[in-house]
């Protein structure tokens, strides 16, 4: 579920996690009160059991002198006559020497311990209730009470029986509870699970239009939105439409700007070379770098303006097949042979020409150096964000770059060998242009033995 990401960023994952956490805190306490309630009225139906039993007994008692007995008649549970079954009674006349003991056949020859003895307190009516090891070395719960039958005698009744049957109903219903609360709140995690994933659909395909228009293939966001995400959607659709309006007239005041200062320049240089002298040359010199230095700067401010841009996207494979194939023709006369190549699908994240420019540059700039081999390689790898990062890397065997002259070959008008034709604008257009699109221009040792150009550009 790559919804559901476990992270601190993640409103998907919070809002299960809380939704769960509440559940389970819900479901935790309803248990342990349910729980609870059963054992109470488990208790209180097994002690009211004890009672009817011993009522029985005493009325039993009282009403058996006349007949010349003393122990009760049928109780109507087996289990008071199953030896060591758990469940007693005992008799025991307390006002003669012999203290005579009349006993249920279940206690079998065994004694029942007396709580009086055991000094628990007696309750209102003279009953006494307690906990006790009983003759077969489980605890029994007993209620026991003195009655006076007059001249029949004095007598203590005592009923015991043992928890356990009470305790496995209590842990039978503590298991159920769990089964059945265990599968509510898988239950309750799914149907959160997918209430979240159904609350957060809006964002999701919100987030899909905009990746669309990133990669060129619409120019706003269009469809139905809720009334909470609509607001965001239409916002998001003017941002994009100033954006556009931004880059067109950076692009027109930029073209007016070159048209407006080419002639004068022109016409100073034309000048300049129609009437020789000292001053003329210099002039015409100073004139000249001018017009190099504003069509460059020009052509920097209408790159920049064209990596601002959303949705401009360029397929990679035509562009560089078209450039090796140029560059092939241009070094051929030299033996320098260009391989490689992109696979299809791959696009840059920007204008057209600036990727010609990048990789045109980088490729120029090998081919000058390399003594028979040039090899430029396509990669797309994961970069911050879910993002993808294009990675042009040209290799050549040619004398390759020291270490320490690396950073000045990427320097505006550096050139490190005046015998080799250019102006030394080269690296430094493409460090400039990468720059603009949030990429990099890294050099290093080749392979094939020379330099290795390598361009870290957005892409898809």
């Amino acid at each position: 579920m790559r919804w559901l990401r476990f992270s601190g960023r993640s409103i998907a994952a919070r809002l299960f996690l809380t939704a769960a956490a509440l559940s389970s805190a819900v479901l935790m306490l309803a248990g342990l009160a349910l729980t609870e309630y059963y054992r109470t009225t488990a208790e209180d139906v097994f002690e009211q059991r004890l009672d009817v039993y011993l009522r029985a007994i005493v009325a039993d008692v009282s009403e058996s002198g006349e007949e010349g007995r003393t122990g009760p008649g049928q109780l109507g549970d087996p289990h008071f006559e199953l030896a060591r079954s758990g469940w007693y009674w005992q008799i025991t006349r307390l006002d003669d020497e012999a203290h005579e003991i009349k006993a249920s056949r279940s206690l079998f020859a065994a004694r029942l311990p007396k709580l009086s003895d055991l000094h628990v307190p007696a309750e209102t009516g003279g009953m006494r209730r307690g906990v006790a090891m009983g003759p077969d070395g489980r605890m029994l719960r007993i209620v026991e009470r003195v009655i006076d039958v007059g001249d029949i005698g004095v007598y203590l009744v005592q009923v015991a029986a043992t928890t356990e049957e009470t305790e496995s109903q209590i842990a039978r219903f503590r298991w159920s509870l769990i089964v059945a609360f265990s599968l509510l709140a898988i239950a309750l995690a799914l149907g959160s699970a997918f209430q979240v994933r159904f609350g957060l659909l809006p964002l999701r395909l919100l987030q899909g239009e905009l990746s669309t228009i990133r990669r060129g293939e619409r120019a706003r966001i269009e469809g139905a939105y809720p009334t909470e995400i609509a607001p965001l959607a239409d916002e998001l659709n003017l941002m994009i439409a100033a954006n556009r309006d931004i880059v067109e007239r950076s692009r027109t005041q930029v073209g007016n700007l070159a048209h407006a200062l080419k002639t004068p320049l022109s016409v100073i240089i034309n000048e300049a070379d129609a009437a020789p002298s000292p001053l003329a040359g210099k002039v015409s010199e100073q004139a000249k770098v001018m017009r190099d230095q504003i069509a460059f700067y020009l052509e920097r401010a209408r790159a920049a303006a064209r990596a601002g841009a959303i949705g401009a996207t360029t397929e990679v494979a035509p562009v560089v097949e078209a450039l090796l194939r140029v560059f092939a023709k241009i070094y051929g006369e030299r033996g320098v042979a260009f391989a490689g190549g992109a696979p299809a699908g791959w696009r840059f994240l920007g204008e057209r020409q600036d990727f010609e420019e990048i990789v045109g540059n980088l490729l120029d700039n090998a081919g000058k150096w390399a003594t028979g081999a040039v090899r430029l390689e396509v990669a797309l790898e994961s970069g911050a964000a879910g993002r993808s990062v294009l990675v042009v890397t040209i290799d050549d065997d040619g004398p390759g770059l020291a270490p320490h002259l690396r950073e000045r070959a990427m320097a505006r008008g550096q050139r490190l060998d005046e015998t080799r034709p250019g102006s030394g604008l080269g690296l430094s257009i493409v460090t400039e242009l990468a720059a603009d699109y949030g990429g990099s221009l890294r050099l290093g040792e080749s392979p094939l033995g020379g330099l290795r150009a390598q361009a870290r550009l957005p892409g898809l």
